[in-house]
């Protein structure tokens, strides 16, 4: 579904991303874990188009390579952000409404859908985004974007700043919305225990460069990812 090929990310001499290649088949989840600095959320922003870059990428077996930011979401990619950035001032709902802004049309269906999947927004529906707990501002970020209808949703650093139980209750969505609404997923993550356990595949990034490539489960049993990345 996905294919970037020696993609590269330079910020004046720095290079944050080195000639990278992987893909993302349909109906994956496939995480990307690497420390704070590692490049992968310039892997992100380069595949939006958020960043200058060099290389391909290709979304459904079409090069989208120098599309703008909008028209690649309205082929079916959306990015849920490092941070979140719902819109504080904005109610559940008015965020929400931001998100369909492709998909006017189908909002109420779209919406309705979104708070069978997180009944907890459709309690604060009227609530203002910043007055959302941590995990319930990653969830809006997540609902928000789904209200684009996206093929596949990627997903950068879903677990920062949240408590363990709430990092379980996040994954344990992404693991639902990829088996029963049939989404494809690429998730950035530092927390490479919690990613590798509901991913299918995963590839680890270090210093801009892709070194490692492997199922999940064979990279969760690995002594070196052990020692890096689980504190084995």
């Amino acid at each position: 579904m996905l294919k970037v090929k020696n993609l590269k990310v330079k910020y004046g001499v720095i290079e944050a991303v080195r000639g990278i290649n992987f893909e993302v088949r349909a109906g994956e989840i496939v995480t990307i874990i690497g420390a704070n600095g590692a490049g992968k959320t310039s892997t992100l922003n380069a595949i939006f188009n958020l960043v200058k870059k060099e290389g391909s990428v290709e979304f459904v077996e079409a090069d989208i390579s120098r599309l703008a930011t909008h028209q690649i979401v309205k082929r079916g990619l959306a990015l849920v952000p490092e941070g979140r950035k719902i819109f504080i001032n904005l109610t559940v709902e008015e965020n929400l409404k931001i998100g369909a802004y492709l998909n006017d049309e189908n909002f109420e269906r779209l919406r309705d859908r979104i708070y069978d999947i997180f009944p907890r927004l459709k309690e604060k529906r009227n609530n203002y985004g910043g007055s959302l707990s941590g995990g319930e501002q990653q969830m809006l970020a997540i609902a928000r974007a789904l209200m684009s209808e996206p093929k596949m949703l990627i997903l950068d650093e879903p677990s920062l700043g949240l408590a363990p139980i709430i990092v379980k209750d996040v994954f344990e969505i992404l693991l639902k919305l990829n088996k029963e609404e049939d989404v494809t997923i690429l998730l950035v993550e530092q927390n490479a225990g919690a990613a590798l356990r509901i991913a299918n595949r995963g590839y680890v990034m270090e210093n801009g460069l892709l070194v490692m490539e492997d199922q999940a489960k064979n990279l969760l049993e690995s002594d070196e990812i052990k020692k890096k990345y689980l504190g084995g």
